[in-house]
């Protein structure tokens, strides 16, 4: 009896040693489900990963629209705004070089590891140390996030450890009211 507990205690150990280490990548045909509270609606948003060079295109589908987010090369190395556009304005959008779609740059990524935060859409976001708000959950894995608060308002994003594609897979309070949640990542 001794030995099952010990096996089950093992078990419970690796397992949460083993979620705690989940960062999800981005290749082609990455799929990234998301689920976005939008002004009081919840809509589900399926993105599908497009990779070309340095430049990321994500095809978009939501409730009957279909388009694809054109991020530039210089847009995911060194993007200052984040665009919330959702797709219904025309098939293939093609964001503005400074410009990033549901991530921060790499360069915003790097300063956030370097000095603590950055600055998105002149707005200016200081990384959250406290263990407790950290803890992101895609389908049923703990993921390894950074958390970081706006400085002049409420909104909380949390972005996911990855310094190639930092993702955001989380934001709360947003003052636009869209608040979208990552759900499940697959690789086809």
């Amino acid at each position: 009896m001794k030995n099952m507990i010990l096996m089950f205690l093992f078990c419970i150990v690796y397992q949460n040693g083993t979620a705690q280490n989940y960062v999800p990548t981005i290749k082609n045909n990455t799929e990234l489900n998301y689920v976005c509270k939008l002004h009081g609606q919840t809509r589900t948003l399926t993105l599908t990963a497009q990779t070309v060079g340095d430049g990321l295109t994500f095809k978009l589908e939501t409730r009957g629209v279909k388009s694809s987010i054109v991020m530039l090369p210089e847009a995911v190395k060194n993007g200052t705004e984040l665009s919330f556009n959702q797709g219904e304005y025309a098939p293939v959008l093609n964001l503005k070089p400074s410009e990033t779609f549901f991530m921060i740059s790499r360069s915003a990524y790097q300063d956030l590891l370097k000095k603590g935060s950055f600055v998105y859409n002149n707005t200016t976001y200081i990384l959250d140390k406290s263990e407790d708000k950290n803890s992101v959950s895609i389908d049923g894995k703990t993921v390894e996030t950074l958390h970081v608060i706006a400085q002049i308002d409420e909104t909380e994003m949390w972005i996911i450890k990855n310094p190639e594609f930092p993702l955001i897979c989380k934001i709360i309070k947003n003052p636009l009211g869209i608040n979208p949640a990552l759900v499940k990542v697959t690789d086809r």
